[in-house]
């Protein structure tokens, strides 16, 4: 499928793996509908992107990115993003970026992990998604089919982000790794159940990238990080998932898999 002329909606699309992905799907000729928290910097990315698309003339025309601040477990607000992405035109392409990663053991030093910690991460990383993507997919089954190339007649494409912690989730990651592990877990029904639709899912599962989550620890612990992984020996970064996410559009045979992207990397017990 085209990316050029498509309309994309993109969770945490204000930073890390999001806002990279808007970034080279805004190159390639779509637009692009943010979501991200209304305290994040979602509205002056926009405007940066939207600039750099060129104004309104010749091949950029029609090229736009719009920010909608959104909490993605909030139906309301993830309708309202829809919409907007609807208006703009042909919705084709989900990318599912949101995510928290708090950690947290069973048993800790201030005693059993309280519950509700444990409830916020499943909520956002596993309910959030599948609130937008559920959303997002009755909006796009509405389209018109498209043809390109000699991938066949496609409606769209949704992307969710699982990682490497749903297969090797290490200690203090119990919600995180449940969290990831599901929507592993749904890539394979959703591909089955909305293939009649044309419409594909497909999961990444990004390993130790350069995001906001890991721009928190010192410099010397992200080097140590890069160093456990295979090939290459350092971080990933967000343009390689970005670039990931292009081909998986391109690509009319990627569907309900959930792709590895970790330099190889198994994660150890701690």
């Amino acid at each position: 499928m085209d990316i050029k002329g498509s309309v994309a909606l993109i969770t945490g699309g204000a930073s890390g793996l999001g806002a990279a992905t808007a970034r080279r799907l805004v190159d390639a000729g779509a637009s692009v509908v943010l979501i991200d928290l209304p305290s994040s910097a979602g509205a002056a990315f926009a405007e940066e992107l939207s600039t750099s698309a060129g104004g309104t003339s010749g091949d950029d025309a029609g090229r736009t990115a719009t920010f909608v601040p959104a909490d993605v477990t909030n139906e309301v607000e993830v309708q309202a993003a829809v919409d907007t992405a609807v208006a703009l035109g042909p919705l084709r392409i989900v990318v599912n970026c949101a995510g928290i990663a708090t950690p947290g053991k069973v048993l800790g030093r201030d005693g059993v992990l309280p519950l509700d910690s444990f409830s916020r991460v499943i909520q956002v990383n596993l309910i959030g998604t599948f609130n937008v993507l559920r959303l997002a997919a009755a909006a796009m089954v509405a389209t018109e089919p498209v043809t390109t190339g000699v991938g066949g007649p496609e409606r769209g494409v949704i992307i969710n982000t699982a990682s490497v912690a749903a297969f090797e989730g290490q200690i203090g990651q119990p919600a995180y790794a449940a969290s990831k592990g599901a929507v592993a877990a749904m890539t394979l029904p959703l591909a089955r159940e909305l293939a009649r639709s044309l419409v594909r899912v497909v999961t990444i599962a990004p390993g130790i990238f350069e995001t906001p989550m890991m721009a928190g620890l010192p410099q010397e612990a992200q080097e140590s990080l890069g160093r456990q992984v295979p090939h290459p020996s350092r971080l990933g970064r967000p343009a390689e998932y970005a670039s990931l996410v292009a081909h998986i559009v391109e690509n009319a045979m990627l569907n309900g898999e959930t792709i590895r992207l970790d330099g190889a990397i198994r994660m150890g017990p701690k």
